[in-house]
């Protein structure tokens, strides 16, 4: 199985684009994982919200094969805890499964299109986040997930 982690508009920061580095980097030693960044749309700020969001989710379902496993993350979605999420891993892998798209998305959300294509939705939190730092949080729980499987010590219980 692949991962795909799917973000809209690249990290500004240099320390978070570093952090992020380290763990794709520690995340190559478990599975087959890749970070696609979708440029920002140009001239968003004279987008309407829907718009934006229907551009946007053009760019999203233009990445996304029709074999691929697509789960949005998003503030209504699923909450687990990184024992959970590891055990949701464990099931897409079993499950032989060829790609698992995790999408964060713009500003506003996602369009109804992706909604509707989507395979389901999880949240990292009830708190908002920035969604450069959501990069990081998400790909840290990918790494921390793949820990828990292999009973590796980084994840304490």
């Amino acid at each position: 199985m692949q991962i795909t982690v799917l973000a809209i508009g690249k990290t500004d920061s240099k320390e978070l684009a570093q952090l992020i580095a380290m763990y794709e980097k520690r995340l190559g030693h478990y599975i087959k994982f890749k970070f696609v960044v979708i440029p920002d749309l140009k001239n968003s700020k004279n987008l309407s919200e829907k718009l934006q969001k229907e551009k946007e989710g053009e760019l999203i379902l233009n990445q996304v094969h029709s074999s691929d496993i697509l789960v949005l993350m998003d503030e209504k979605g699923k909450q687990l805890s990184s024992m959970e999420f590891s055990q949701f891993l464990q099931k897409k892998m079993n499950s032989g499964i060829k790609n698992l798209i995790l999408v964060i998305g713009g500003p506003y959300g996602f369009s109804n299109e992706v909604y509707q294509r989507c395979n389901g939705q999880l949240s990292l939190s009830k708190m908002t986040f920035s969604h450069q730092m959501v990069r990081l949080f998400l790909i840290e729980q990918l790494y921390r997930g793949f820990t828990i499987l292999r009973n590796e010590p980084y994840h304490h219980q």
